[in-house]
């Protein structure tokens, strides 16, 4: 009687794990099958992107959501089109504002996919970086359930950057570069790596003149290091073989002189 009692009991503890395990099981990620967004973008200009979700009800219990969406543009606009599953346009609205919320999706409705486009103004730079470089969000979406949390479908980032921030970066990664090269091929640019840093701090600081300037003379005191170091490698180059030339000329000389003078007569 106990053991049936036990085993009853185990199957009750069994059974409420697997329900309590099947409520925090998360509803099945909505796929993003299209981007097309931009890697980078200048302070100021106009930039679009666009998204496509597909795979919008793969848990029975979420044929109705509701996406959101926020974006660090500026003067922006949005297009969300619908389409059902055999490509044709079934709806379409355009929030407004930096975000929206609110917009259903629903089976019922023949909607098999998505399309969120947002265009906008890319936004002034509040902080400068040169490592990683500095981004902003250009759209993030979520998927919902009315009056409940939300969870992110995904979000994307943009390098934005002014001319002078770009010309500074530039300079920056040439100075780098030959950095690199010059310790690859042996030598010590001390005092290039020493200008870099302060190029990079200059950067991060805002201070893109200055940093270009430093960055400049970081490639040349590189550049100088390396011709100093295969210079020397030439010297050193030389220097052996004549010490091995004068060896054998030395060896030669030294070996004659060990045959004694010829017999004529054999």
């Amino acid at each position: 009687m106990t053991r049936t009692n036990s085993n009853h009991s185990s199957r009750v503890v069994l059974a409420t794990l697997v329900v309590l395990l099947a409520a925090t099981v998360p509803a099945a990620a909505v796929s993003v099958t299209g981007e097309d967004v931009p890697e980078e973008a200048q302070v100021g200009t106009q930039v679009s992107a666009t998204i496509t979700l597909d795979e919008l009800y793969q848990n029975p219990q979420s044929e109705q959501w509701q996406l959101s969406g926020t974006t660090e543009l500026t003067d922006v606009s949005w297009t969300i089109v619908y389409y059902d599953q055999t490509g044709s346009q079934v709806n379409l609205i355009e929030p407004t504002g930096q975000a929206f919320s609110g917009v259903d999706v629903a089976a019922s409705s023949g909607t098999a996919e998505v399309e969120v486009r947002v265009t906008g103004t890319v936004p002034e730079v509040d902080a400068y970086s040169y490592d990683p470089a500095q981004r902003f969000q250009l759209m993030e979406l979520k998927r919902g359930q009315q009056g409940g949390a939300s969870n992110t479908i995904e979000s994307w980032e943009t390098h934005h950057y002014t001319e002078r921030s770009a010309s500074a970066r530039a300079a920056l990664d040439e100075a780098g570069s030959a950095i690199e090269t010059a310790q690859s091929n042996g030598a010590n640019p001390a005092d290039a790596q020493a200008n870099y840093e302060d190029a990079v701090a200059a950067y991060n600081d805002g201070s893109f003149d200055v940093a270009t300037n430093l960055a400049n003379r970081a490639t040349r005191q590189a550049n100088q290091a390396q011709q100093s170091q295969q210079t020397q490698q030439l010297i050193i180059y030389a220097v052996g073989g004549l010490l091995v030339l004068g060896l054998l000329v030395g060896g030669v000389v030294y070996w004659r002189s060990q045959q004694g003078p010829d017999d004529p007569l054999g």
